[in-house]
């Protein structure tokens, strides 16, 4: 009896050592076969791209004031209208100010008939200094009292000038062409230019820009560019980096770089002839700095890392994989620029790589195994072609 059990218990441990042997034969990844999904490594040219997170600015932006003090008679544009330069906004009561011209017309042609008066009594004085009938004193006292009417004539001038200028601020108009945004102040109201609310503000939409910041790392590779008067490719995304809004260039970069981020403002110009574009707009920024031809290509799926480095897996013709280092030189969404030990035509594995180890035995997915590697190779220059 106690034979039998000590049989049982041998035979049981047999079976677990084996059991736990065989688990682990599986769990290795070069003896378990692992279905992948392969793309070929081809070679084109990739974009480099800066990216950054931009506010839509207005190239110009005015705060419409008034610039005479008087009664808000009307406003005459539409909150968000689109709006000519000189396009008439808005008009203040001008009564005070056509009294006031009225007034210096009236005293200026006072003064002309004093002036005038003053040269013929000069004249007079002249002839009978010449005959010696009154005193050169007398004649210097007109000459000076003609000077005075002179100066008054032309302050009198002044004043209608200055009035006829007033007539003109009752009419507030657009200083440039722009959008208008919403009024500030309501008509009826007493408006005076030391209110710093004003009445409306107005934004050049278009064209318009994009205020970004980059890395001051990034900062000499862009001042080559510009130095060199190069425009850059700009494209603005909206915040989920989806939909593209609009294409522009770099325009101008800051004169300083802020030391509490380590970072450098720039600046880009879009053209926004259909409104894609709207101040304070938070948008994605993409700046096209260099294009590198001729580079290795492989999908950024395929790329791999470890404590070493970067590395793929390219597979063999009998259907193993070996493990390849190679070195990321940039990324451009789905595709990666790379050197390494490995040629345009082979093979990398995009998908299943998570089991994999160098030398694993691996079977393609139904959809690559329908293809030969030339079909395969083809089929993949095709669609990038």
């Amino acid at each position: 009896m106690g034979f039998t059990v000590i049989i049982i218990i041998f035979v049981a441990i047999k079976i677990f050592f084996g059991a736990s042997h065989e688990s682990g034969h599986h769990k290795d990844g070069k003896n378990q076969v692992q279905t992948v999904r392969v793309e070929s490594v081809k070679k084109s040219d990739i974009p480099i791209y800066l990216q950054a997170l931009g506010t839509v600015t207005p190239v110009t932006s005015v705060t419409i004031r008034t610039q005479i003090n008087g009664q808000l008679l009307r406003v005459l544009f539409r909150e968000g209208q689109l709006v000519k330069k000189g396009d008439v906004l808005a008009e203040i009561d001008s009564r005070t100010y056509d009294a006031q011209l009225l007034q210096h017309e009236g005293q200026i042609t006072k003064d002309k008939a004093l002036l005038e008066n003053a040269h013929l009594d000069l004249e007079r004085y002249k002839n009978l200094v010449k005959k010696e009938a009154i005193s050169k004193k007398i004649l210097d006292t007109q000459i000076s009292l003609v000077h005075q009417y002179e100066g008054t004539v032309k302050s009198d001038q002044g004043l209608i000038d200055t009035a006829k200028l007033n007539q003109t601020y009752c009419k507030i108009t657009a200083p440039i062409a722009g959008r208008v945004g919403l009024r500030l102040i309501d008509p009826g109201n007493y408006i005076q230019t030391s209110d710093s609310q004003g009445i409306v503000v107005l934004n050049d939409v278009d064209p318009i820009s994009v205020v970004f910041s980059l890395p001051e790392d990034n900062l000499q590779q862009i001042m080559h560019h510009l130095d060199h008067l190069t425009k850059l490719k700009v494209e603005a995304f909206d915040r989920g980096k989806i939909q593209l809004l609009a294409v522009g260039t770099l325009e101008s970069v800051d004169n300083h770089v802020d030391t509490s981020t380590g970072s450098v403002k720039f600046r880009a110009r879009f053209d926004n002839h259909k409104n894609q574009l709207f101040p304070n707009q938070f948008v994605h920024i993409r700046l096209l700095v260099e294009t590198l031809k001729g580079e290795l290509i492989v999908p950024t799926a395929a790329i791999q890392k470890n404590h070493k480095g970067a590395f793929i897996y390219k597979l063999n013709n009998d259907n193993t994989v070996s493990m390849v280092s190679v070195v990321l030189k940039t990324t451009n969404g789905n595709d990666s620029a790379i050197t390494g030990a490995i040629a345009a035509g082979e093979r990398v594995v995009v998908d299943g790589t998570d089991k994999l180890r160098d030398g694993s035995t691996v079977m393609l997915s139904a959809e690559e195994g329908a293809r030969t590697p030339s079909e395969k190779t083809d089929t993949t220059h095709n669609k990038h072609a």
